[in-house]
């Protein structure tokens, strides 16, 4: 009479009647495993312990479908540091005004972040047919769309989140680790309400005035790229890539005077960039 033998592998795999299947041994699954370990470790007739590893697996399949991917939520968010200024008590109360006196389109695609937001104010001529909603405040900085996320976002119950920022958190000092722990938890804290909303993020961008920090953008972009990848609905849009020229540096004829804010050119690129991912 055949008996149930252990393959190896990094994974548990059991043979019986020369059928082989695996099974990925998980903390959720962990009674399972250890009967079938004790089944084994006794190499007892497979018959007499039919009905036991029947039960087992009865238990532990639908648990594996059920259990939702470490993508989603997986990962533990850090305590989350104050605001970076109190002045956007202003910028939420000039938005809450804006809403009283002109009520935002139903499910908007809402665009929220810092200035390159803000200053982007042909969003309706640029994507037309979109019910797109500005809510960008310049100078804020990635934590700060967590923490006003209800106001900005959230309550507009919007179709889709377009959101760029870590510009200003990198100029202030912060690493591109910290930029990483910001975005992890504005796409924690909109999952709370909004499970399935697509979130756009947009890589930081290059700019001649920030141009000593390209090492610190490319690896803060880096690190939301790969955390974009981790979630269901979130895509990372490189809008760094070409606003650079063969040389690596930034491209001037895309800025203002300042080097730092985009023009129209720099909006029309941004525009060519994105359109493909909005619903």
């Amino acid at each position: 009479m055949r008996t149930l033998r252990r393959g190896p592998g990094p994974e548990s795999r059991f043979c019986h009647k020369g059928v082989r299947n695996r099974f990925a041994i998980g903390p959720g699954r962990w009674f399972t495993a250890r009967v079938f370990a004790a089944v084994i470790a006794m190499r007892v007739p497979v018959p007499r312990f039919a009905p036991l590893l029947a039960l087992c697996l009865l238990l532990a399949v639908p648990a594996a479908w059920a259990a939702p991917p470490a993508a989603d939520g997986g990962a533990a968010t850090a305590p989350l540091d104050p605001v970076s200024s109190p002045d956007w008590a202003a910028d939420m109360a000039r938005f809450a005004a804006q809403d009283a006196a002109t009520p935002p389109p139903a499910h908007p695609i809402v665009f929220t972040g810092s200035s390159s937001m803000r200053l982007w104010t042909t969003l309706a001529d640029d994507f037309p047919g979109k019910p797109v909603l500005n809510r960008g405040f310049g100078g804020s900085q990635l934590r700060d769309a967590v923490h006003y996320a209800d106001r900005i976002a959230v309550r507009y119950r919007p179709r889709a989140i377009v959101l760029y920022a870590g510009d200003n958190d990198l100029n202030a000092g912060r690493t591109p680790r910290q930029v990483l722990g910001d975005f992890r938890a504005f796409v924690v804290r909109v999952r709370r309400d909004l499970p399935r909303v697509p979130i756009v993020v947009l890589a930081i961008k290059p700019s001649v005035a920030r141009a000593a920090q390209l090492p610190q953008q490319r690896e803060a972009n880096a690190l939301l790229r790969a955390e974009a990848g981790r979630w269901r609905h979130v895509a990372f849009v490189d809008v760094a890539t070409p606003m650079l020229d063969r040389d690596g540096r930034p491209r001037p004829e895309l800025f203002v005077e300042d080097g730092l804010h985009m023009n129209r050119a720099g909006y029309a690129l941004w525009t060519r960039l994105l359109a493909g991912h909005l619903p």
